[in-house]
C-alpha cells in the first residue's frame, strides 16, 4: 500500500470537495427531464454487473507463429564447422 504525505492526502480531500461542487452545480443547471434521463442513464450503468474477461481461444484454432526466427542458442553460435 502506498503512503501519502499529509498534504497530498488534504489536497487530494479538497479536489473531492470541489469535484462535488461543480457536478452539483452543472446538475442544478440542466433542464430536469435531462437531469432525470442522465440519472437514469447513470443508475443503470453502475447497477450493471462488471463486463467478464474474453474467453480463451477456441478450441482446434492454433496459436499465431512468431514474427521472426528465434534467436539461436549461445553453443549453436559458438560451435565451429569441423575442418578437412
Amino acid at each position: 500500500m502506498t503512503k501519502h504525505s499529509k498534504y497530498e492526502n488534504d489536497r487530494r480531500a479538497a479536489e473531492s470537495v470541489r469535484m462535488k461542487e461543480i457536478e452539483a452545480a452543472w446538475m442544478g443547471s440542466l433542464p430536469t427531464e435531462t437531469a432525470k434521463a442522465f440519472k437514469t442513464a447513470v443508475d443503470s450503468a453502475r447497477s450493471r454487473p462488471p463486463a467478464e474477461p474474453p474467453a480463451n481461444m477456441a478450441p482446434g484454432t492454433l496459436p499465431r507463429p512468431p514474427k521472426r526466427e528465434p534467436r539461436p542458442t549461445k553453443e549453436e553460435r559458438t560451435r565451429r564447422p569441423p575442418r578437412d
